[in-house]
């Protein structure tokens, strides 16, 4: 059975720094991606970063570019996001997703196996 778990989401003021995980168990497969997407209230969900866990290679939307950082631990078998200048535009749920089925890194709707979500809210 494969679980993804979220954790290091939590409330921090504008231009503060969160680091979320995303550990994942029963799951091998490692020619695939990691990713990290959001949800705000009321709004779409959104990709924000990803990770190929065998060969690294990274992938962002332009909205966090510069600001957050994927990487991974392949011994733990976790990816983590950190998350710089946090603005209030980031407050959302976070999600982990993994096992892409389809072609883009950022099509949420073809991800197979998705964690429960961390919440991450940013004041002004």
């Amino acid at each position: 059975q494969v679980q993804l778990v979220e954790s290091g989401g939590g409330s921090v003021q504008a231009g503060g720094s969160l680091r979320l995980s995303c550990a994942a168990s029963g799951y091998n497969n490692k020619y695939n991606y990691r990713t990290w997407f959001r949800q705000a209230p009321g709004k779409e969900r959104e990709a924000v970063a990803a990770i190929h866990t065998t060969y690294g290679r990274t992938y962002y939307a332009d909205s966090v570019k510069g600001r957050f950082t994927i990487s991974q631990d392949n011994a733990k078998n976790t990816v983590y996001l950190q998350m710089n200048n946090l603005q209030p535009d980031d407050t959302a749920m976070y999600y982990c997703a993994t096992h892409l089925v389809g072609l883009e890194w950022y099509d949420f709707d073809k991800y197979q196996y998705w964690g429960q979500g961390t919440r991450v809210t940013v004041s002004s």
